[in-house]
């Protein structure tokens, strides 16, 4: 209903007033609660507004992921005086107390990971999410997680989530695997200008070499670590699509701050945008700028393997190896304290367009030319052999 002009609709002129408002099918979710989430109803003065007021109610009760099913009945109030009054009946299906599920995601990097989740949604009556996840990947990555999440005074837009989880993983291009336990806590909220994220994270890691292949200068990264930081994501999406977008445009903005306590310290600033334009014959072409740098406070420190940028393969820099850009010690990317990469491309239908208007349009070819690199300001490259 955004965007509507009430004023310019013939329904404006007609008065009303809600009399009762009655949601019919709530069993776990409090009472409380959703009266704040509707009270804004009855602050309609004539048909039109009330009809924007009711829709706007159920759009925002199904973004609480926590029905089923929401349908809004409008009816004349019986045994009231004046033809103006109104009652507005809501009719929900919650979801279901306890739920679970297992698909699979594909990365660029051409891996596949198999997830499994138990949850509860609406945990306490408030749109709370309590869930437990775990995920093991083709490429040897596996771990658990669990997670509470609550939307604050009942905006979906604003949110507090925290999350413990324990996870293993493999980085075959650097010659090491890893193991994080940690604990984190988020604070989701939109601005007119895009969506923040607020993150403290506190995280025990154990680094170890992958194989007898490792290089010796990878092996020195190895032991424990105690990161704790706090993080900063902004985020402004115009795109029409996420997946295959024709107009608009993203940028990504990142700073993270170790340093509150254990033997990790560094700032990091990492920033993404992607422009994109329709052009004729429904090609597209985008351009796309990357970039980040971080240093240690301690200039005589050397930052972790484990918190340095990599760059290459089909997420960030096409034909080159994954994570293979920069520094190298016999075989093992060592990644870097800054980087950049940019990228032209240029997406037009396929040929003879087959499944036009359909599944075919999921498919386009590409055509690219890009550029990046990964190195150290700080410290100089580090040493290879």
């Amino acid at each position: 209903m955004k965007g509507m002009m009430i004023e310019d609709s013939p329904i404006s002129d007609i008065p009303a007033r809600v009399n009762k408002i009655i949601v019919q099918g709530l069993n776990k979710t409090k009472d409380e609660f959703i009266q704040k989430k509707l009270a804004h109803i009855f602050k309609a003065e004539n048909v039109a507004e009330m009809l924007v007021l009711c829709q706007t109610a159920k759009y925002d009760l199904r973004r609480l992921d926590i029905f089923r099913s929401v349908q809004v009945n409008i009816d004349t109030a019986k045994n009231v005086e004046g033809d103006d009054r109104y009652n507005v009946v809501f009719e929900v299906k919650e979801k279901r107390w306890f739920g679970g599920g297992v698909h699979a995601t594909f990365s660029g990097d051409n891996n596949a990971t198999m997830v499994g989740s138990l949850q509860m949604p609406n945990t306490f009556g408030r749109a709370e999410n309590v869930r437990l996840e775990y995920n093991k990947s083709l490429k040897g990555d596996h771990g658990g997680v669990f997670r509470f999440s609550k939307p604050l005074n009942g905006n979906p837009d604003v949110r507090f989530s925290s999350s413990v989880y324990k996870m293993n993983l493999e980085y075959p291009w650097s010659g090491f695997k890893e193991t994080c336990r940690g604990l984190n806590m988020d604070f989701t909220f939109p601005t007119s200008l895009g969506d923040h994220c607020l993150r403290w994270e506190g995280v025990w890691r154990d680094l170890r070499a992958l194989n007898r292949t490792t290089s010796f200068t990878v092996r020195e990264q190895a032991g424990h670590s105690l990161k704790s930081s706090v993080k900063h994501q902004f985020t402004r999406d115009e795109r029409d699509s996420q997946i295959l977008p024709s107009q608009g445009s993203l940028f990504k903005m990142e700073q993270e701050f170790a340093g509150l306590g254990g033997n990790v310290e560094f700032f990091k600033h990492d920033m993404e945008l992607q422009l994109n334009k329709k052009l004729i014959l429904d090609t597209v072409v985008q351009l796309s700028l990357l970039g980040g740098i971080m240093k240690n406070p301690n200039p005589n420190a050397e930052i972790r393997i484990n918190d340095r940028f990599f760059l290459g393969g089909p997420l960030n820099l096409r034909g080159f190896n994954a994570k293979g850009v920069g520094p190298h010690s016999e075989g093992n990317a060592l990644g870097g304290d800054t980087y950049w990469a940019a990228g032209l491309h240029l997406y037009t239908p396929l040929p003879f367009r087959p499944g036009k208007g359909g599944f075919g349009d999921f498919f386009r070819t590409h055509f690219f030319v890009n550029a990046g690199n990964v190195y150290n300001i700080q410290t100089g490259y580090l040493k290879t052999k």
